[in-house]
């Protein structure tokens, strides 16, 4: 009879043993269920978080729950607090994770149980009285071995120890978490990109609409320009300005880097030189209010080039001001070449520069080439720029073509040079010719 109890007994015990990890893995599955049916609802990262912790706090009955990640932005060990939640019986928890906790979660990407943190001989903390944090369980969000947050649950609310079943419990919340939160990064980046894309595009068409719609249409001469920017937007610039019936203005620039930060420069200057040339003054006088207006307004590290030309239509006299931009080349009708320097420095350096301007005469055959160095500064796959030399002993093959057939026979043999490399730099060139 007594053997017989005591196997009855021990079944008994065994049932009631399995019946316990019955309902462990009965609970891991309606919390992970909870966590997965909820989640699909939503994909900010925010609520996301606050989801976790809520159903931390119920399943694991504990105090206070704590989801930390680290921000990408600033230094690998910088984390970012999205979400630290107190049970509403417990608000009076002013508790902040400790650097030392965080610093070992780092180092160890395990999971990490404690059950009397102020006696814990792997932390030096220094608490001030009495502490109300007892234990925790703290678990790594990993993404393929990457450490990329904490979850972190406080105090049990019996006041019981946390066992391994657990923080097994929390570790799959942690696995299950770490992948969709780190899908809902990656989801509003890409919001954020698609945002940024609009944006761009936006900004491109109106820096578009910046530039003339028209080229100018005067007897003896023909205009003609192309701007392609190596990005959405770009910092490259030319502008075409009627003074009146007897002036024409016409000016080429290159604003410092690239990108939204050059094209916002770049529309400053057109405004700056526009206001000054249509007051019908010196070229070297409107360079110099635009430099010092330019001065006012920019950062140290901005600069621009800029090549500014009035034509007399009367006389078919040039008077321009280089500052600092590359020599336009100005090729006559027997082939001789010569370089436009006349001017001074680049713009927004310094506030009183003393600018200069040349003079020249335009003749019939004449043929004036502006551009900016995205053309001469193109490189092929053996880092061979393509040159002033090479830009030289093409226009005077191709001299006698048509404005709009210089432009296309240039800008192909740029291509040809470069072949499949890609476009590093803003290129613009303007081209006047006299009949």
């Amino acid at each position: 009879m007594l053997k017989d109890f005591e196997i009855n007994h021990n079944r008994v015990f065994q049932l009631e043993e399995e019946n316990s990890k019955l309902k462990i893995s009965v609970q891991e599955l309606s919390v992970l269920n909870e966590i997965a049916t909820a989640i699909s609802s939503t994909l900010a990262i925010k609520d996301i978080v606050e989801l976790i912790v809520k159903k931390c706090i119920k399943h694991l009955n504990v105090e206070q729950c704590a989801v930390m990640l680290l921000d990408k932005k600033n230094d690998s060990s910088s984390f970012n607090t999205l979400i630290r939640k107190a049970d509403e019986s417990k608000v009076d928890l002013p508790f902040r994770l400790d650097s030392q906790l965080t610093g070992w979660m780092i180092l160890n990407k395990c999971p990490l149980i404690i059950n009397d943190l102020k006696n814990d001989h792997r932390f030096a903390l220094n608490y001030s009285g009495e502490s109300i944090i007892k234990s925790l369980i703290s678990v790594p969000l990993l993404m393929k071995g990457n450490l990329i947050g904490i979850l972190t649950v406080f105090n049990k609310k019996n006041g019981r120890a946390f066992t391994h079943n657990e923080e097994r419990l929390l570790s799959i919340i942690g696995s299950q978490s770490a992948h969709v939160i780190e899908n809902a990064r990656l989801f509003e980046d890409e919001k954020k990109l698609v945002i940024l894309q609009e944006e761009l595009e936006r900004a491109a068409e109106i820096q578009k609409n910046l530039l003339p719609a028209k080229l100018p249409v005067v007897d003896g001469f023909e205009f003609y320009a192309v701007n392609i920017p190596a990005k959405e937007v770009g910092g490259d610039y030319y502008d075409f300005i009627n003074i009146n019936d007897k002036k024409t203005a016409f000016c080429l620039g290159d604003v410092c880097g690239k990108g939204l930060p050059a094209a916002l420069l770049m529309a400053n200057l057109q405004a700056t030189l526009r206001s000054q040339i249509l007051f019908d003054m010196p070229c070297s006088q409107a360079v110099s209010r635009s430099n010092l207006l330019l001065y006012q307004s920019i950062d140290a590290a901005r600069f621009v080039t800029l090549f500014t030309g009035i034509i007399d239509l009367s006389s078919n006299m040039l008077k321009f001001c280089n500052a600092g931009h590359n020599y336009p080349i100005l090729i006559s009708n027997n082939g001789e070449v010569n370089r436009l320097k006349e001017g001074g420095i680049i713009l927004g350096c310094l506030p009183n520069f003393p600018y200069s301007e040349g003079e020249i005469e335009f003749k019939n055959g004449d043929l004036l080439f502006a551009f900016t160095d995205g053309i001469t500064e193109a490189m092929n796959s053996k880092n061979e720029e393509y040159g002033e030399e090479r830009l030289i002993e093409e226009l005077l093959i191709v001299k006698d073509n048509s404005c709009r057939e210089i432009a296309q026979k240039i800008l192909m043999s740029v291509k040809t040079h470069i072949k499949d490399e890609p476009q590093y730099d803003d290129i613009t060139l303007l081209i006047i010719k006299k009949y």
